[in-house]
């Protein structure tokens, strides 16, 4: 039973099957380095650079265009991990894929289980600012749209009963959400209130998906050359307006100020990797898709330091504590054009990332049906469209429904272990199958370092650092989590030794299972139950269903 729960998927056999796949069973291969690492920018630069930046300049001040850089790091170990499993395994599937040639069948169906959630999750959420953003880009010219059609049920009796009760936390938005529960029409007991912007522009994204691989390519490409001359614009007119006396202090608020927007700037630059559920799209996968990973993510990179820099030059970084900072400062310097430019690019933005994210969940569905976890039906191409046909559907349903009803903060929990798990282990699978030999055939190697003697005395630096001036016990308390990693560090440290294993993966799952200790309780507790439906799902239909049982 052990032995058969972690039974794995052979790298050769992998790449024999995906060549060998007749053309009615397999995907069109239309992208090219270009195409993929436009993708990565359409995932990555979504709605964070349009409110994310604003708060972690607010709380960082000028430095914060340090702490982009910093993660930009940490996010390369990951990439680079991806970036070589992509040129070893040219399939579709992403991190699942890597898992399951690296750590056998039950690993690989958590993290394929995980990004489906993760996926789903993140399309909710844009789906969701995606209707905020667009109306208030129609009130922007004077079209206003029926609120209690954009908002969900909870939200709009939420802010009616803080009205009726004289709450002292009223402010002008509580009270036109209120004013829309009171206008909306009824339906029997019920009122009739559900977002149709989140649940409409998901349909149409979906359907662009469903009609071939080309298409959507054509229409990222589009919106994401759109988004990148609106932001290079911003730069290049914003430049004019800084003051330079705006950048002293640089760092006001110190590290501590600095470090603490990491988390929220980290999921800023996540994203990089749905590239790799396209592996079966891509051209020449082997040599486009490390490329492009790396691509984006400097791009990407170069493009939020600029940024930062220009918004904190140009406004006291005290005024950034704002829902839309890019447009906050240019009309804070009377340029209310671009101001209005933004407003439209926002929408843009968000489109692009909703776009790239539908592109992949199905790819994954496709991945873990053709190796018989889930049902024929979703491994099925379509004959004309040459995409994942009722993947792609089932995947719009899913998000379009919960985005019509549901209030964002109760999905934004729900995504977070998820990516970190998956990050996690792609790092690991690196280590894994460079001390088995498997990897000698990659097209793309990870830079060695050897980790040998360096983990364990990064480890006693990084324990000196951290505790010199603390209580050790009082810290571990107040983030038990902590001693997980420290354990994982000390453990790796002993088998760098013993293996001579390569630093950068190790800080791949370092900096990710740090960040796993930021999480709070709510992030684990929806973790595990979605874990809990997924093992369920696994043992009474995938375990005895799975391609590798039944040889």
């Amino acid at each position: 039973m052990s032995n058969s729960l972690f039974r794995r998927k052979d790298v050769n056999q992998a790449i024999k099957e995906t060549e060998n796949r007749d053309e009615a069973h397999s995907l069109a291969k239309v992208l090219g380095v270009r195409d993929l690492t436009l993708l990565g920018i359409a995932a990555i630069i979504g709605a964070g650079i349009f409110s994310t930046i604003g708060l972690a300049s607010f709380n960082g001040g000028p430095a914060v265009s340090l702490l982009f850089v910093f993660v930009a790091i940490a996010c390369v170990f990951t990439a680079l991990s991806y970036a070589q499993f992509a040129s070893m395994v040219p399939v579709s599937g992403s991190a699942y894929t890597y898992a399951y040639v690296s750590f056998g069948e039950m690993l690989a169906w958590i993290i394929g289980w995980a990004l489906i959630l993760e996926y789903a999750v993140s399309n909710m959420v844009v789906a969701i600012s995606w209707s905020s953003y667009f109306t208030s880009m129609l009130e922007g010219f004077g079209i206003h749209f029926p609120t209690w059609l954009a908002v969900d049920y909870t939200t709009a009796k939420e802010a009616f009963e803080s009205v009726q009760t004289g709450s002292t936390e009223i402010n002008d938005g509580t009270k036109r959400l209120a004013q829309a529960f009171q206008d909306a029409p009824s339906f029997g007991f019920l009122k009739v209130i559900f977002n149709l912007p989140a649940g409409m522009i998901t349909v149409l994204i979906t359907s662009l998906c469903y009609i071939g691989i080309k298409e959507s390519r054509n229409a990222s490409n589009f919106l994401v050359g759109l988004k990148l001359l609106v932001i290079l614009l911003v730069i290049v007119a914003g430049v004019f307006y800084v003051k330079p006396a705006n950048w002293s202090p640089f760092a006001p608020n110190g590290v501590q100020g600095v470090l603490s927007g990491v988390a929220a700037v980290f999921f800023a630059f996540i994203g990089f990797d749905s590239i790799s559920t396209t592996a079966e799209e891509a051209k020449n996968p082997q040599r486009d898709l490390p490329r492009a990973m790396l691509l984006c993510l400097l791009i990407c990179t170069i493009l939020y330091v600029l940024i930062s820099l220009v918004l904190t030059g140009m406004v006291n970084y005290k005024e950034l504590n704002v829902a839309d900072p890019l447009a906050y400062v240019f009309t804070n310097v009377g340029f209310d054009f671009v101001a209005g430019i933004i407003s439209v690019s926002a929408v843009v933005a968000i489109t692009s990332a909703l776009l790239a994210y539908q592109i992949g969940q199905p790819r994954i569905w496709m991945t873990m049906s053709r190796d018989g976890l889930l049902g024929k039906k979703f491994g099925e191409i379509h004959p004309k469209f040459k995409t994942p046909g009722f993947a792609t559907i089932i995947t719009g349903i899913l998000v379009a429904v919960p985005s019509l009803f549901f209030k964002m903060s109760f999905f934004v929990d729900l995504t977070s272990v998820g990516t970190f798990f998956a990050f996690i282990l792609v790092c690991a699978g690196v280590l894994y199958l460079d001390t088995k030999g498997m990897s000698k055939d990659a097209k793309f190697k990870i830079p060695y370092i050897n980790a040998k003697y360096l983990c364990g005395i990064l480890m006693i630096g990084a324990l000196y650092f951290t505790y010199s001036q603390g209580d050790v016990m009082q810290h571990l308390e107040e983030k038990p989590l902590l001693f997980v990693f420290w354990t994982v560090w000390a453990g790796l440290s002993v088998m760098s030794f013993k293996y001579n294993f390569s630093l950068l993966p190790i800080f791949g799952i370092l900096t990710n299972l740090y960040l796993m200790t930021e999480l709070g309780w709510t992030n684990w507790r929806m973790f595990i139950i979605w874990m809990s439906i997924g093992l369920v799902i696994y043992f009474s239909y995938g375990y005895s269903h799975s391609k590798l049982a039944k040889k």
